[in-house]
């Protein structure tokens, strides 16, 4: 079975990038955890103000400080969503891609055990689907780690995933059967 290959690649794969995913943020991005705890205090602190009718220990406060609180906590906010910007693009890179390619494998896997084509033209599909997930989301990922070189082949990959789903369209419309093929 030639989608054989696919789909144990795709489960390998997607465990692969499910799991490189949250390692990335944990690691690559440790201002998030302290930015965060940052805007808590701060919000913090202003909801208690709030809730004492901006009184601190029994004196209320005047207006510069309640000021300089509101200021301190929104630029709390600011910091964490500047941390937030490179995981939210790290999620929508290689994270992303990583998994919906894993998939796309499977499913690419499956369907050739359905479609009756040359097995040359399957053998085709099957690498040209495992090539566009490395040279795609695989470069994207390298470069997150800051392999640099990897970014000559980065463009390659969205066009072999591109290429691997119009060949197996191709190949479906040409033999799939609804029942398994035994390739020879």
């Amino acid at each position: 079975m030639i989608g054989k290959k696919n789909v144990v690649f795709g489960f390998l794969y997607l465990v692969l990038t499910a799991s490189l995913g949250p390692y990335m943020v944990v690691n690559m991005f440790p201002d998030m955890g302290a930015a965060a705890q940052e805007k808590q205090a701060k919000v913090g602190r202003l909801q208690a103000l709030k809730e004492n009718n901006f009184e601190e220990n029994l004196e209320p406060l005047k207006d510069g400080a309640i000021a300089r609180a509101n200021t301190e906590g929104l630029l709390a906010f600011n910091k964490l969503y500047n941390a937030r910007q490179p995981i939210d693009g790290m999620k929508a890179g290689p994270h992303a891609h990583g998994n919906l390619e894993a998939v796309l494998n499977i499913l690419a896997g499956l369907a050739l055990c359905f479609i009756a084509v040359s097995p040359m033209f399957k053998q085709l599909i099957s690498w040209v689907f495992i090539a566009g997930a490395v040279l795609h989301s695989g470069v994207l990922y390298a470069l997150a780690f800051g392999i640099e070189w990897v970014s000559i082949v980065r463009p390659l990959g969205p066009w072999l995933v591109l290429l691997g789903l119009l060949l197996i369209g191709i190949a479906a419309l040409m033999g799939f059967k609804g029942e398994l093929v035994k390739d020879e």
